[in-house]
């Protein structure tokens, strides 16, 4: 039964333009809905077509404002009430996943929270791609498939043949994903140490590795403020570095993020469409994750292993 329902997928607004690029590739329409607007702000999504004993996809990155996510759980909940099969929620980026342990007294677990509003839904499992800490897996009571940027990143930087390559994380938390970009392309790695005053505030970061003389890629799974990749570049540019290129799956991209870029040492940032964003920078580019989503889609609708599109 699991792999002979038909498969539908769908969007929520904020990631309808992704959402279009997955179905291309899966060969596919995007499934119709609406959202009813009210003029106090409510507003209600619609299937506009059925859905019963469908495997039903939905698209949807969580990034603040929070309607986004909210959208999704109402999604979610129309769909179980119009008698879906299975209903399945992609969610290239899990938004809230920072607050995602209690790192001072009397603050909320937000990556939870959004997990457990998920699961009341009636979501039955999550596609998404790299959360900002692994555990977040662990708050779910259904299948979690994590996918991770290194499948579009890791040919990116393997294609530009840089002599001299040293991968760097921008901070400790970050250090597991560089560890795993230095062995896969065999290069030296070097950590930035950072203090923070509070959130996206930076009071003092240093440098543990040498970067003179090599040609540096940072490694990250966001980049908001771009407050840590502006000054990790410039501190590594001032210490002797050939060249830095940066590399985030998520753009949040908030507030002046990209005049911080453009000002910035970073002669390159390589990021996702996870999240959509208008881009203003010459100096930004965005590689498609549309095929890897596309081919996880058909694994999980074919009950096919999703471990190919691994690239380590």
């Amino acid at each position: 039964m699991f792999g002979t329902a038909p498969m539908k997928v769908f969007s929520c607004r904020s990631s309808k333009g992704l959402a279009e690029k997955i179905t291309d590739k899966l060969g596919i329409e995007l499934g119709k809905s609406s959202v009813t607007s009210f003029s106090d702000g409510e507003f209600q999504p619609c299937f506009d077509e059925s859905v019963r004993g469908c495997m039903v996809f939905i698209i949807q990155s969580t990034n603040p404002p929070a309607e986004n996510l909210f959208e999704l759980l109402l999604m979610i909940d129309a769909a179980k009430r119009a008698s879906a099969y299975k209903v399945i929620a992609v969610i290239p980026y899990y938004g809230f996943a920072r607050q995602d342990r209690k790192d001072r007294p009397r603050v909320s677990i937000g990556s939870k929270l959004s997990a457990d509003l998920l699961s009341t839904a009636g979501v039955d499992r999550v596609i998404t791609m790299d959360l900002h800490a692994d555990q977040i897996q662990g708050f779910f009571n259904v299948p979690v498939d994590h996918l991770f940027g290194s499948a579009i990143f890791a040919p990116y930087i393997a294609n530009l043949k840089l002599n001299n390559l040293c991968v760097s994380a921008p901070d400790m938390g970050g250090s597991k994903r560089a560890n795993a970009y230095s062995r896969h392309l065999q290069s030296e790695m070097v950590l930035c140490y950072k203090l923070r005053k509070k959130p996206n505030v930076i009071e003092e970061m240093s440098i543990i590795g040498e970067v003179e003389g090599r040609n540096v890629v940072i490694i990250d799974d966001m980049v908001d403020t771009a407050g840590t990749l502006a000054l990790a570049a410039n501190m590594m540019k001032d210490r002797g570095a050939l060249s830095i290129r940066a590399f985030a799956t998520h753009p949040i991209l908030s507030g002046n993020a990209i005049q911080k870029i453009n000002d910035s040492a970073i002669e390159e940032l390589v990021v996702s469409d996870s999240v959509p964003f208008t881009n203003s920078s010459k100096k930004i580019k965005v590689l498609s994750i549309a095929d890897i989503f596309a081919k996880t889609i058909q694994a999980v609708t074919e009950n096919q292993s999703i471990s190919t599109n691994f690239v380590f």
